[in-house]
């Protein structure tokens, strides 16, 4: 058997790899452990080997630190797949309470009649159920198509998959969480020692005479409790176990501090905690690390859309029709009623617009609205969603049946019973078995046609922004703004940390005064990464960002970030997509338009003030 293996790699490797016996025997080990073709693990090789640089593009030669370096990859992975598979059973063994459902349509004609709604189907329209299907593709991932040339493809929906997207939460463990914590280091610092080419990185806790370069976590200093937002004086940088047995050392800036990699023009690099960092200088022995250069995170790669590139499991035909999207987010409504009157003046806009596709982002029936949190509202969610939003979207699909609308919760939706993030989608059977009507986790990856979009309905720029300290440093090997990118807008810098961070939330931990707004599951947090370790390992085209801050529209690298603001505040997005034969270039092809309809805004009536006049004294 070690013969005709032997005989393999000499067959299908370089001479200049079969020549040192050294690596053959290396080879043929790692082929026995991982049972691998030796075919199949070189090719997994030249893509670990695999640099592409401005100038140039080369495969790097087998080396024996070349397979160090695979067989520490291949450990994380086998560690982290273990890690999956003992919490997969654990869900599965979890017990579910379950509904009795058949009592439900009564008692919801019922609540209709006390809210004076109609409850009732929408008429059909009139398109047999054969014109809408779904198909299972490659993965799980779900096909809708239907009489529209909108294609989805999103989460994927076997069983499997769903019950992972359900895990019970309050069930972590310190292990898992500080496990899951350090993975997110090791997985930076491989792509640090890769894009920088840095051979080795070292422990910001032990001494050095020399510069070296770490990998870390930016944490606060417990013992500055006076200072409630993170400063130059509180920082502290945590390394994993791995690299520096998790120790965390104080950090200082020196003053004129290089920020190397960063966007021409970003004189300003934020930290904020639980950011990762990569960090160059020394410690002295003082008991600290003085990090004289800030080594930006690489961007994440442009998507295939981008680059002009087509899946080819995929129709070719896809994205050669324009298509229009609609994105709104909640609240819905107002904080004086759950009348939802800027959600129904909001659906007649946007049913004269037909949009092909239509992003809902909860809150939906929010849990913070004060009717709801004072008691004084005696109607069942359930029952208020049915009436104020499924009916209504079954209606618009009468109307424009060509459409398609996805539905994506939030943490305070109290139509949803897991009220945690990352959060599962909402439950499908609110779906009515629509396939018009898809049901997406928080947060959600999807594509539309060929364009991927990432959403999230927590509020992450701004919590960024509060616990953000920024030092303003001089530009080191700058990277040049892509066309219409600004490097020194704020909201576009704190999208730019999301796609850098590869996380949809990657504040760790939460901030105390805004724990209420995400209950945030750290050892879940692989769910709310943007990248993943199959298809997805790209920027996003789209990335929708609903926040209490003013909404805008910004192109952050290869990315249209989007902030649309709520509904409650007569605010929504547009987002018009061309054919991709008539505009090849994918920034010319998507435009978005913010609109702000003030007939969506309930304005209050005044009432009528008496006045009294006072007697003059005699």
């Amino acid at each position: 058997m070690d013969s005709k293996l032997r005989e393999k790699i000499v067959e299908n490797y370089s001479e200049l790899v079969t020549s040192d016996e050294a690596i053959v025997n290396d080879l043929m080990s790692i082929c026995t452990t991982y049972n691998l073709d030796p075919v199949d693990l070189r090719y997994k090789l030249e893509a670990m080997n695999y640099k592409s640089t401005n100038t140039r593009t080369e495969i790097l030669p087998i080396t024996l630190d070349t397979l160090k370096a695979f067989k520490a990859q291949m450990r994380r992975d086998m560690t982290r797949e273990s890690t999956k598979k003992v919490q997969v059973k654990a869900r599965v063994a979890a017990v579910t309470a379950s509904v009795d459902r058949s009592k439900l349509p009564n008692q919801l004609m019922n609540q209709g009649r006390a809210m004076d709604v109609d409850y009732s189907e929408p008429t059909s329209s009139g398109l047999p159920a054969r014109q809408f299907k779904k198909e299972p593709l490659a993965g799980g991932i779900t096909l809708s198509t239907g009489p529209t040339h909108v294609v989805f493809e999103g989460a994927k929906n076997d069983v499997q998959s769903r019950k992972r997207r359900g895990y019970r939460y309050m069930y972590e463990k310190i292990s898992e969480r500080s496990q899951v914590l350090d993975q997110v280091i090791d997985d930076f610092a491989e792509l640090i020692k890769e894009h920088y080419e840095i051979e080795e990185l070292a422990d910001p806790s032990s001494t050095t005479d020399e510069e070296v370069t770490i990998v870390g976590r930016i944490t606060l200093d417990t013992e500055v409790s006076s200072l409630s937002k993170l400063s130059e004086a509180s920082l502290v940088i945590e390394s994993s176990r791995m690299l520096s047995s998790g120790a965390r050392v104080p950090l200082r800036l020196e003053p004129a501090i290089r920020i190397r990699g960063a966007v021409r023009g970003t004189r300003n690099h934020g930290f904020f905690p639980g950011q990762i960092v990569a960090l160059q200088g020394k410690n002295g022995g003082g008991g600290y690390f003085l990090a004289t250069t800030i080594l930006s995170i690489p961007p994440l790669k442009p998507s295939p859309a981008s680059l002009g590139i087509s899946n080819p499991k995929a129709d070719p035909s896809l994205g050669e029709k324009p298509t229009s999207v609609c994105i709104a987010s909640g609240p819905y409504t107002s904080d004086t009623d759950l009348l939802y009157k800027p959600w129904r003046t909001f659906l007649e806009s946007v049913t004269s617009r037909k949009p092909h596709a239509l992003i809902l982002i909860g809150p939906f029936i929010d849990s913070a609205h004060p009717r709801i949190r004072n008691g004084e509202s005696d109607t069942l969610p359930s029952s208020i969603f049915q009436a104020r939003f499924m009916n209504p979207i079954r209606k618009f699909l009468t109307v424009s049946p060509s459409s398609i609308v996805v539905l994506i919760p939030c943490v305070r939706d109290m139509i949803s019973d897991h009220c945690v993030f990352p959060q599962k989608e909402f439950s499908s059977e609110i779906t009515g078995g629509d396939p018009r009507i898809i049901v997406q986790p928080n947060p959600a990856r999807f594509l539309i046609n060929d364009i991927s979009f990432a959403v999230t309905s927590v509020d992450t720029i701004y919590h960024l922004r509060k616990d953000e300290c920024l030092k303003l440093g001089t530009e080191h090997q700058p990277l040049v703004p892509k066309e219409g990118e600004l490097a020194s807008d704020g909201m576009g810098n704190l999208c730019r940390q999301m796609l850098n961070q590869r996380s949809f939330y990657p504040v760790f931990p939460v901030p105390e005064e805004l724990s209420h707004e995400i209950n945030l599951d750290v050892s879940h947090l692989d769910d709310a990464r943007m990248v993943d370790d199959g298809d997805i390992d790209y920027a996003p085209d789209v990335l929708i960002v609903p926040s209490r801050f003013k909404r805008f529209d910004k192109i952050v690298s290869t990315t249209l970030a989007i902030n649309p603001s709520a509904v409650s505040k007569g605010c929504y997005a547009l987002v018009n997509i061309g054919s991709k034969s008539e505009t090849p270039n994918l920034r010319e092809r998507i435009k978005a338009e913010l609109v702000h309809d003030a007939h969506m805004i309930q304005v209050p009536q005044l009432q009528p003030v008496a006045v009294v006049k006072a007697e003059s004294a005699v």
